[in-house]
């Protein structure tokens, strides 16, 4: 047996496929929505893909489960409760998969999601592993917030809190204490708050330093797990939809991309994501143009400022960024709303670097607007800030008052990029808009 853990680090994503040396059969949990790695290691093994596992429907990223099946005639297992829209063999309590030396036993884990499973590896009769999907993580557990309007089944946070509280302890914590834990994802992602930086853990280990498994009524549990949860990006309930009904492959939908040679024929009334460094960017950019660096965490920016429809350009510096993002775009579902891609530097707007010195000596002659999170700003970094959380930007714009120059601020840079370039280009010239960026450091 062995067990390959494949991570996407821009969404903190771990999957897996689990090889049976018997058989020589492959079992994949979770796809990202790239097949390539996992044909590429069964290729390597000179192996075949029998079957697809998804604990859930994931709302951070879009899974390739639906590809796999139509490309290698894998079959697709997930609960019955998801209400799965393609082909595919509930997976629930009491039924397993066998193949060669290994056994696969699903779990119900409500919880992150009211069809959240967990599933049970098992070599020659004996426990060896968990793969515990968004319930449970390393140090934390799966929040239960956002279910309440996407999915087949929906349900409050209160309830789905209740449920993980037991579905920890009635499920996973009797699993013997050596049980390898392979959770679906890892530190910065936003299906849970505060993850530890390891890739797999045991249950014995987790059972004394996970906050989630300790001791405490269920109503104490509720609370903390409810508490301080961070923000969900407006593509969320959309990756639950799709991943419902399986998303199309993935090379057919990329070669749908409109490339466009350049900016003369674009559509005014369609938003541009400008994905070049901030420097450049700051040179010269299209009007009205957003700009989400090509770094970081594109796709969760993307996710979170662009919504669910709404279609719009894609901008980079050179070919291969541009393959780069579209291919990021896809991997939320995003690439069919792309109405054109293309390389360009065109674009007579500039932004002015901010007059650093005179906002330190005369921080009340400007309005500061701080980009970060509710609960990051909850300690201001620059007196008198007004809080507007990046992903609210664009909707809360007309918010900030026009009787100062503007100066916007992040934690380290990527978000005031992003957040000066709609505060500008939503106001257009009528008062001088500043990126704090990296400066913000010296405060």
């Amino acid at each position: 047996m062995e067990i390959r853990q494949f991570e996407d680090k821009a969404l903190a994503h771990y999957s897996y496929a689990v090889y049976s040396e018997v058989a020589n059969e492959i079992i994949l949990i979770d796809p990202a929505r790239d097949v390539t790695p996992y044909l590429a290691y069964t290729a390597a093994k000179k192996a075949t893909i029998t079957g697809v596992i998804e604990t859930h429907p994931h709302a951070d990223f879009v899974s390739s489960h639906l590809e796999l099946h139509q490309t290698t005639g894998a079959v697709v297992y997930c609960s019955q409760l998801v209400g799965a829209q393609y082909p595919h063999t509930a997976f629930d309590d009491g039924d397993v998969i066998h193949v060669g030396e290994l056994t696969f036993k699903a779990l119900n884990t409500p919880g992150h999601s009211p069809d959240s499973i967990s599933i049970v590896l098992e070599e020659n009769g004996q426990t060896k592993a968990v793969f515990t999907g968004d319930t449970l993580f390393i140090g934390d557990c799966g929040r239960p917030d956002l279910r309440e309007k996407a999915g087949n089944l929906q349900a409050s946070r209160q309830e789905l809190a209740l449920q993980m509280y037991h579905s920890l302890r009635e499920k996973l914590m009797t699993l013997p204490d050596h049980t390898l834990v392979y959770p679906a994802h890892g530190a910065g992602t936003l299906c849970g708050k505060s993850l530890g930086d390891a890739n797999s853990s045991t249950i014995g280990a987790e059972k004394r330093t996970n906050w989630s498994l300790q001791s405490m009524t269920p109503e104490e549990f509720v609370k903390d797990l409810l508490s301080q949860q961070p923000f969900v990006p407006k593509y969320f309930p959309y990756d639950v939809s799709v991943n419902r009904q399986g998303a199309p492959a993935l090379q057919p939908s990329l070669e749908k991309v409109p490339v466009l040679k350049d900016t003369a024929t674009l559509d005014k009334g369609i938003l541009i994501i400008d994905t070049r460094p901030a420097a450049a960017f700051k040179k010269g950019h299209l009007p009205q143009a957003i700009n989400l660096q090509n770094q970081g965490k594109f796709e969760t920016w993307l996710g979170s400022v662009v919504a669910p429809g709404e279609h719009f350009y894609l901008i980079a510096a050179n070919e291969q960024q541009l393959q780069e993002v579209i291919a990021k775009a896809a991997k939320i579902g995003y690439e069919g709303l792309i109405s054109g891609a293309m390389v360009s530097d065109a674009g007579s707007h500039t932004m002015q670097p901010v007059p650093l010195d005179d906002l330190k000596t005369h921080p009340q002659d400007y309005t500061i607007v701080d980009v970060r999170m509710e609960s990051e700003a909850q300690i201001q970094l620059l007196p008198g800030a007004i809080s507007i959380p990046l992903d609210q930007l664009r909707e809360r714009v007309n918010e900030i008052p026009l009787d100062k120059p503007i100066v916007v601020h992040c934690a380290g840079g990527y978000r005031s990029a992003a957040g000066s370039s709609i505060v500008a280009g939503a106001l257009d010239g009528k008062v001088p808009t500043y990126d704090l960026g990296e400066a913000v450091k010296e405060f």
